[in-house]
């Protein structure tokens, strides 16, 4: 799934192409593509036409829209991109793509905001905005979310007293969105590598200085994968306007198995970790005696 860099990247794209535009018409194209939105892809239509988009937000990795002011309780359409969702901004005339799932027309003509999903595991949906854990709003469903290392209200120290209760694997934690959100399987094994920590370290036995370290590593990482473009190592990770990002070029351990870890050279490692996989560095990231499984 998109990460923290990749839905930051279409967020900007959208903060510039669709804000203060008034949604004249919807089509619903899949039904899968609303099947969050329970009330049926006829309702989501109702409620979004005449409405104005007035903000295109993010935590971690949710993406969403408030509608006519963001205030508490107002409608927000939240956007899950899934393995392939694509928000695009493209010219009303230009020809449907070939999964198109749902279509976004503005009273000012000229572009259209088209949700394109090849394997529909993505979808729109719309909510009332509510007060967050972590403060703010955030559309219902995703309310729960911490905020993430780049927001500028995150707090460093309060995330690693919570990772540092957690009891379970370092790695883990790092991908619980409830304790910090944003950080993907990607940028998880990045941030580690940078920190020198084994994703298996038992949590309640990282410092406060390795925590600090591992959640500045990742806040680094990401941002400089956001400053290029995202990663993609999937042709359907693309911006708004169909562009992919480039950072897969500087990932300096994850996918990069057997390769020569760029600071010691030793060979990098690749872990089965929970249907998914970890890479590390065996020298410059040593598993713990006693590794959490």
């Amino acid at each position: 799934m998109p990460e923290l860099p990749e839905v930051e990247v279409v967020r900007r794209g959208l903060a510039d192409h669709v804000l203060e535009r008034k949604i004249a018409a919807v089509t619903v194209a899949h039904p899968r593509a609303v099947r969050r939105h329970v009330a049926g892809g006829d309702d989501f239509a109702a409620r979004l036409t005449g409405r104005t988009i007035t903000g295109a937000r993010r935590r971690g990795k949710y993406l969403w829209l408030d509608l006519d002011g963001g205030a508490p309780g107002e409608d927000a359409v939240l956007a899950h991109l899934g393995m392939s969702g694509q928000m695009l901004v493209v010219g009303d005339d230009r020809p449907d793509e070939k999964h198109l799932r749902i279509r976004f027309r503005f009273a000012d003509g000229g572009t259209e905001l088209r949700f394109v999903d090849q394997r529909t595991f993505g979808g729109l949906s719309v909510h009332p905005l509510v007060p967050a854990t972590g403060g703010g709003l955030l559309p219902e469903p995703v309310a729960h979310i911490a905020r993430d290392p780049m927001d500028p209200a995150f707090d460093l120290d309060a995330a690693v007293a919570a990772i540092r209760r957690r009891r379970t694997g370092l790695k883990r934690a790092l991908l619980d969105q409830t304790v910090v959100s944003g950080i993907g399987n990607i940028y998880a094994d990045e941030a580690l590598w940078r920190a020198r920590l084994h994703g298996t370290r038992p949590t309640e036995t990282l410092t406060r200085k390795q925590g600090r370290e591992v959640l500045t590593a990742a806040t680094e990482v990401m941002a400089a994968a956001l400053a290029a473009g995202g990663t993609s190592f999937d042709a359907l990770y693309v911006n708004v306007n169909g562009a992919s990002g480039y950072f897969d070029r500087s990932l300096d351990v994850y996918g990069q198995e057997d390769r020569a870890c760029r600071r010691c050279g030793t060979p990098i490692r690749r872990d089965p970790f929970m249907n998914r996989s970890s890479y590390s560095c065996p020298r410059c990231q040593p598993r713990p005696r006693h590794p959490h499984p």
